[in-house]
Parts: C-alpha cells; sequence; structure tokens
C-alpha cells in the first residue's frame, strides 16, 4: 500500500513522505533517519552538515529574482513517537511504517504513522529536491528527539542559522497559525518497597485495561480522554483490602495519554468472589462514565496459571494506591487570556512496579512558567508525603505570542486571500521547538503550521490527504511573498 501513497497529490509532498516512512526513526535512535537526510542534502549538491548534537542543515540558494527576500529557516523534527496496538507485531527498530489509504485519510497498520513530524520534514525536502518552487535563501533544520526531549533544539548553537524567519511545520490542524506553545517538565517520583511472600491458597489475577484512545498529551488533554494508569488505579483501590499487588505496567511515552495497563495481582480464594464483585461493580462504573469518550475500553480480570514468588508488602501498597489516587492528572488550569487554550496541565504517563521497585513518570506542560513550577511542586508534595523521591529534568521553555510578528501579518492576510476566511491564530498546549530556538535566536520572527493530523502519539494517528492538498498550496504561497530584507 506504500506504493499508493505515491499516487496521491501533491506526488512531491507524499513521495518525500513515503521515502521517509521507509527509514525506521524512533526518537533517541536517529542515527539512520540522520545519515539519510545527509545522503539526501549531499546527492542535490547543497551545503549539507551535522552539528555536534545530531541535527541535519542543508543550505539552498534563492531561486532566481528572490534574492533580495529576506532568508528563511523551514524546520522540522526527524524522530516520529512510536506506539502501536497491543496485537500489532511490529519493530520500529527495523522496519519502515506500513500505511493504507482510508478515504481521505493515510493511515498506518496498528501503528503510528509519523505524520507528526514527517509530513513537515517530506516538505521541506520537496522544496529542496525542485527546481521549480520559488523561495528566499533557505536553510533546512531537521531536529532529533523532539518527542522525548527536545534535544536537539536545546543543543543546538547560536550562530549556526543564518535564517531571520523561521516556519515551523508542526501545526496539526491546516486553519490554525500557530504563534505560542507550552512549556514542559519531567517529574519522576521513585521508591522502593518491601516484599512479601503471597498467601497460600490464592489465585493470581490479571487486570487488564485497554482500547482506549490515548493521544498526544497536551493537544488532547482537554478531551478528558481515559487515563489507563488513573482507572487501574481505581479498581485496585477498591479491592486494596483482598487484592495483592504483584507487578504493574502502565503506559509508554510521557507525551501519550497512557492506553493500556496491566497488573497481576494475588487474592485468596477465601475473597476471591468478593473480589470479583467488587471489581465487576468498579468496572461498570467506569464503563459507564465513559462510555461516550471511550467507546472501545476493555476492563478484565482474569485467572492466571503464572506462578508469582512475591507481592508488595499491604501498608506499602495502601500507601501507593493512595498517592496515585491524589496526584493530580490532566487539565490544572484554563488560560485566561486566550480562549479555550489550556494553560497547565499533567499526564501521569507511566506506572511501574516490579520487584521491589516503584516508578511513575509524569509530564506537566503550561505556557506560564510559574503554574508549571506550581503544578510540578503539587506533584512533588504529594508523592513525597507517599515516601517517593522526586526529580524534575528535561524542563524547557513555553514560546511566548507576538502578536506583531511581522510573518503572522505575512500567513494571516495570505491564508484570507487564498482561502476566503480568517485562520484560527492560537497559540497550542503542546511542545514546538520555536521557544527553545528562541533561546539562541532571540531575533528570528518564527511562526508554525501544518496540514490537518488526527490522533498524533497513538496507532489512530491520521493525516488528511485533502488537507495536504490545502496545505501544500498554502507553503508554496508563503514561499513566494516572503518579505524582502530589511534596509
Amino acid at each position: 500500500m506504500n506504493e499508493a501513497i505515491r499516487d496521491l497529490e501533491p506526488k512531491a509532498l507524499w513521495n518525500k513522505f513515503a521515502d521517509l516512512n521507509a527509514v525506521p526513526r524512533p526518537s533517541k535512535k536517529e542515527a539512520r533517519v540522520i545519515q539519510f537526510m545527509k545522503d539526501f542534502g549531499k546527492n542535490l549538491g547543497l551545503e549539507t552538515f551535522e552539528d555536534e548534537v545530531g541535527n541535519v542543515i542543508i543550505r539552498k540558494p534563492a531561486t532566481k529574482g528572490m534574492e533580495d527576500r529576506t532568508p528563511i529557516v523551514m524546520q522540522s523534527h526527524l524522530d516520529m513517537v512510536h506506539q502501536k496496538n497491543n496485537d500489532t507485531t511490529f519493530d520500529f527498530d527495523t522496519q519502515g511504517i506500513e500505511m493504507k489509504i482510508d478515504g481521505d485519510w493515510v493511515r498506518a497498520k496498528g501503528t503510528t504513522l509519523g505524520a507528526d513530524n514527517g509530513l513537515g520534514v517530506a516538505t521541506i525536502m520537496a522544496v529542496l529536491e525542485s527546481d521549480t518552487i520559488e523561495h528566499p535563501a533557505l536553510e533546512a533544520l531537521f531536529t532529533i528527539d523532539e518527542e522525548t526531549g527536545m534535544t536537539g533544539a536545546m543543543g543546538l548553537k547560536g550562530g549556526i542559522l543564518k535564517g531571520d524567519i523561521l516556519l515551523n511545520l508542526d501545526t496539526e490542524e491546516d486553519d490554525e497559525i500557530g504563534v505560542g506553545c507550552a512549556g514542559g517538565i519531567d517529574v519522576t517520583a521513585k521508591k522502593n518497597y518491601r516484599e512479601t511472600e503471597p498467601l497460600e491458597n490464592s489465585t493470581v489475577f490479571t487486570i487488564t485495561v485497554k482500547g482506549l484512545q490515548g493521544g498526544h498529551s497536551g493537544m488532547d488533554i482537554i478531551k478528558g480522554l481515559g487515563n489507563a494508569n488513573k482507572l487501574m488505579n481505581r479498581l485496585l483501590y477498591v479491592s486494596d483490602e483482598v487484592a495483592h499487588l504483584s507487578e504493574l505496567k502502565g503506559g509508554s511515552l510521557r507525551n501519550a495519554i497512557p492506553r493500556e495497563s496491566v497488573a497481576t495481582v494475588v487474592v485468596s480464594n477465601e475473597y476471591k468472589n468478593a473480589f470479583l464483585s467488587e471489581f465487576k461493580r468498579e468496572a461498570q462504573c467506569i464503563q459507564e462514565e465513559y462510555k461516550l469518550l471511550e467507546p472501545e475500553l476493555s476492563i478484565t480480570a482474569e485467572e492466571s496459571k503464572a506462578s508469582v514468588e512475591k507481592v508488595m508488602e499491604k501498608k506499602e501498597q495502601t500507601v501507593l494506591l493512595k498517592t496515585i489516587y491524589a496526584a493530580h492528572n490532566g487539565v490544572y488550569r484554563m488560560s485566561p487570556a486566550i480562549e479555550d487554550l489550556v494553560e497547565t496541565s499533567n499526564n501521569i504517563a507511566k506506572v511501574t512496579v516490579k520487584d521491589g521497585s516503584i516508578k511513575v513518570e509524569c509530564l506537566t506542560r503550561s505556557s506560564v512558567a510559574s503554574s508549571k513550577e506550581d503544578l510540578s511542586n503539587v506533584l512533588k508534595a504529594v508523592f513525597e508525603l507517599g515516601g517517593f523521591e522526586v526529580s524534575f529534568s528535561g524542563e524547557y521553555p513555553g514560546w511566548a505570542p507576538n502578536m506583531d510578528s511581522p510573518i503572522l501579518k505575512v500567513l494571516d492576510g495570505l491564508y484570507e486571500k487564498i482561502f476566503g476566511n480568517k485562520a484560527h491564530v492560537a497559540a497550542c498546549h503542546a511542545g514546538l521547538e520555536c521557544g527553545i530556538l528562541g533561546q539562541n535566536y532571540p531575533d528570528m520572527d518564527m511562526i508554525s503550521f501544518g496540514p490537518t493530523i488526527k490522533g498524533a502519539h497513538s496507532p489512530d494517528e491520521r493525516a488528511s490527504i485533502s488537507s495536504a492538498q490545502k496545505y501544500w498550496k498554502f507553503v508554496l504561497e508563503i514561499l513566494k511573498h516572503i518579505p524582502k530584507k530589511s534596509a
């Protein structure tokens, strides 16, 4: 089916996307895609180099007649989120993405598609390769590791880029022009616990929460979708008196709302019926609460023949469950300045319990630095009350909106002229690299836009074919209308 993608219009865009998706490129494992991009630039005879952290920069001179225009940087990130359905067999380290056409959408077969930010990368590749697209002097900046730390943007030194305008192609609604974004910080809580032997004459159960939509932990947090870690905690909390926890694994990535969680518990046969009754009652309550938001949600408790040698000591189990119950998840504060914008949120992304060790991983986001600090301290306080050691890491800044931006005026005017209606100028509750890049390039005028992509960071990720056509037209017009250099 990947060949069918190549016949879609605009072919220049979809062919480059198909080429890119043939290259494995999970975050922190970008060696192959870095080499792929360097080979691409050098084969075009363009100045191409890799900086000390792994970002790839390719420079292309202005087309004839555009030499007097302001030089620009077109920027997208090379890595992609690697998520798959539980029943999908796929190795992100070795396989290229398998794509299919579904009506107006391009999807992957049981995995993330990589349109975030692969369509942006493909756009820049198509512009670099073309000998007919008009554009000013152009630098292509392909950053690494955006999805799990933004280390590429953070490591890009000042003075490397020569452009004065940055076009970030990482926005996911084609009628939106991005002018700001949230910053973030990783909050990690760790604790060791005492183990005991399970009771004799007991039954092992595997509790599974699955079928949740998941999605981007920033952009989708406002939807109130189910968080597998919080739902699992509810189920364990109501059965705390009789179920003894052996192992727990929920979620896989900090920036994805967790879709699945699996726990192994041991229940004395004396309380087996009581456990199942209480479990069923709570599961039904959860199903009823989420039936409109999460129609595919599945909650099961099945007997297992697995041998369990150790379980968590009872008092420590109670503290764990109360701590996760108290830890904030979801929207914390809406923006008072921008309507319908989440200002601050937290995603309890991963919970791991095994062999005497507990680890809880969160990603806290906010467009206001003080609010981000406030919520991270809330989480720190809750976890420390539960006896955890808490650390902060991976902090990155937000991108403050500049409504007087010259490039914003260009895009805003062009959008209305081309499409007949006003674009939605907005900040987003996600981590774009603009805020980080702006630290070393404070005078660069930045803007973000892109085609419509739904379900990013989940196996339901899909890119609109008609939107890609609209977006491509917009890109070509923007490049032709970059203003002249300042005197």
